[in-house]
Order: structure tokens, then sequence, then C-alpha cells
């Protein structure tokens, strides 16, 4: 519009008698500036109107902002990678299987022996309980790189680093029980978990606790750093494997403290991983587990969360020997618990299922004597049952 009101005028002013070459100099000039002056307007004009027309106030948006809360969070370092890493329903685990899945016969053991121990490398290293719970357990992912397969409840030996002062001789290989599945916890065969409680004295006459007396290796492994190397020997081991040739048979578990190692495996494999074995599994899973209070309860999110999605295949009973009593008044042990549920124990037994013992060696005799008072209260022979179940292979101890 500017442009055309340009042009008349300077048409206009064309038209108008000359009197003299100076007077159409002058006219021309005025019209070429007037026309500069109509044209830059029209410009400013139009780049006003597309700024206003693209305002972000007025365009709809094209992405949302979500606000970050803490539980999106996830803390910095290797520690971190793999926790809450759950398979996907459609990602089928079966590279690591036997054929059919349940043969053991090609069970991998003592691929590393400890004249030459595999290096491998730690990936996490995590508090695994709370701050009222009695001593350190560490959570422990180590990075074999496919190179040491196992099988769920083998155990792994680690050789720690130094000389021991009682033989003046390299360390000894300390054994153990494995915490993962075969797959490990990021599902791609090339990790393994242990589960490791600080081992520390506490001496009555210094008031404190002695260093020169701490365990050498669990305190090794719960003060690695991620990248840290590690030898490992192994796998070893037979007696804790799973009856898997059975799928419909019950597996009863116990555990006090870190004896809880092989059943994460076991119930993992069952209840986590998406496997022929999980699929196939119509038992009964039971696990017992005693420790001193809930602070020092291990993995127990993940047992609870197991029993809400599979409540009837999954049991889980605790025994809190500093908050709970048993039916005498006393502290509640773990043979307390297997004692007050000793008739369906039994009667599981009787069935053909498996039963598992792992943990300090002291649990044996307060458990041994508990099932031999419920054998009597049934009028059984306890010497003859614990025979007949021992020759059917259904009883598996692995203590220390």
């Amino acid at each position: 519009f500017f442009l055309c009101v340009g042009a008349r005028i300077s048409l206009c002013l064309r038209l108008i008698p000359l009197a003299s070459r100076s007077i159409m100099q002058v006219a021309t000039t005025l019209s070429a500036s007037l026309n500069v002056v109509l044209a830059v307007l029209f410009v400013g004009a139009v780049l006003k109107s597309q700024t206003t027309l693209g305002s972000p106030a007025i365009r709809a948006p094209t992405h949302k902002i979500v606000p970050v809360t803490p539980g999106m969070r996830m803390r910095a370092g290797p520690s971190n990678m793999h926790r809450n890493i759950q398979p996907k329903s459609t990602a089928r685990l079966d590279f690591l299987e036997a054929s059919p899945y349940y043969d053991q016969s090609g069970i991998p053991v003592n691929t590393h022996k400890n004249k030459a121990p595999l290096t491998a490398k730690v990936v996490s290293v995590e508090r695994i309980v709370g701050p009222k719970a009695t001593g350190e357990t560490c959570n422990i992912v180590i990075d074999h790189e496919g190179k040491m397969p196992y099988w769920e409840g083998q155990s792994a030996g680690v050789i720690p680093p130094g000389i021991d002062p009682k033989r003046n001789k390299p360390y000894g290989v300390r054994l153990y029980s494995i915490a993962s599945t075969r797959y490990g916890d990021m599902f791609d065969g090339k990790t393994m978990t242990l589960c490791v409680r600080r081992a520390t004295y506490w001496d009555p006459e210094l008031g404190r606790e002695d260093p020169a007396k701490k365990g050498v290796c669990s305190n090794y492994l719960c003060d690695a750093k991620p990248g840290q190397e590690v030898a490992l020997t192994g796998p070893s081991g037979k007696v804790m494997l799973m009856p898997e040739q059975n799928p419909e048979t019950p597996i009863i578990m116990l555990a006090t403290g870190t004896g809880i190692a092989p059943y994460r495996g076991f119930l993992r494999r069952l209840f986590v991983e998406n496997t022929e074995a999980s699929e196939k599994f119509k038992g009964l899973a039971w696990l017992f587990l005693g420790v001193a209070n809930s602070d020092a309860l291990l993995y127990d999110d993940d047992w609870k969360a197991i029993q809400e999605k599979y409540p009837d295949k999954f049991r889980y009973d605790v025994a809190l020997s500093r908050e709970q009593k048993n039916k005498s008044g006393g502290k509640m042990y773990i043979q307390d618990k297997v004692e007050e549920y000793g008739k369906e124990v039994f009667e599981l037994m009787n069935l053909g299922a498996h039963i598992y013992f792992c943990g300090l060696k002291g649990m044996m005799p307060g458990v041994l004597g508990a099932m031999e008072n419920v054998a009597k209260s049934q009028g059984v022979s306890w010497e003859e049952t614990l025979e007949t179940w021992k020759k059917n292979k259904q009883w598996h101890v692995e203590v220390y």
C-alpha cells in the first residue's frame, strides 16, 4: 500500500510543468526519499505482525514440562546401574540353559582353580541393612565378563590380597554362596552377586573393635570400590541345587543372616526372570529367615513383593530374635518358627519337598531339635524320618 502511494506522488510530480531543470531534480530527490521511508515502514509492520502471531504466549506447546521428583532420580555411580532392573516380559532368558533346562550333567564346577583364579572387577558395593542392624551386610556385584558361568546354589571363592601373618603365605580362598541367578542382576550372564557380612571382633577389654582380629576377606569385599579387581575361583558345590526336574516339588528354605544368599538366586529364577524354569514351576517356595531385628532383614522388600504377586506359590516367615517372642516367652529363633509350622513342614516333606539349610552352623542343633519335637508329637521316629529324607536327596545343608 505504502509503495503504491509513493509511486503515485512521484507520477504527479512529474506531470507538473517544469519551470526549470533544478525544480525537477529536487522533486525527484524528494520522491526517492519518500519511497525509502515508506518501504522501511512496510517491512517493520510485517515483522511486527509475524512476531505477534508466533509469540510463545499464543503458540500451542509442542512438549510437556514434567517436574523431576525424587523417585525419578538415580544416584550417580556404578553401584546403582543395576538397581531395580527387571526383565521385560518378552525378554526370554535361555542362553545359559541346559537342554533340557533341568539337566545337571553339564553343570560348571571349578572352572577357575586356586592357582589360576579369574581376575574379575567389582561393579558395586551397597550396604543393605538398616542403622539398627547387628553389623553391616553388603550386596556386592562382580563382573566376571561371562568367564565364570555358574548355577543357582553354587559358591564362589574369593582370594583376598596380602600375606597371612600366621602362615607367612598368601591368604587362602574364602567361599561365599552366590546370591544371584546364572544370568546375574543385569540379566546378561556376566555378573554375580555376593551377600557379605563384615566380620569384626569386639574386644571387651579394649572397649572397642580390634582391627587386628577383623575378617580379612569380608572387610576386603565390603570396602571394595567399583572397578577394583578381585580374584575369583570356582564355582563349586552341588549340594544346594534346585530340584527342577520335577516343577511341582515344594522348596523349603531356612536361612540365618547371609545364609539367604542361595535363596535369592532360587527365588529370582522362579519368580523374577522369564525362564522356562519359572514358567513351569508349580510348587510352593517357602522361606524362613532368622535375624536379630527388622533392620537386619535382607532383601525383605523383594520377598514381600513376590509374596504379594504370587501368594499361592510363595510363603515368607521371619524370626526376629530381639523383637519377637516364642511360645515359651523366650527369644524367637528360626527353630521356633519351624516348630510353629512343624506339621505343615512335615506334610510337605512327606509329599517329596526338598528342604535347604544355609547360614551359621550354630543354627542346626536348634533346628534339628525342633524337628525332632515335631516328629515326636506326630508319633513317628525322627531318626527314621531323617534317614528317609536324606536317602531321597530331600535334605540339603550348607552351613559354616
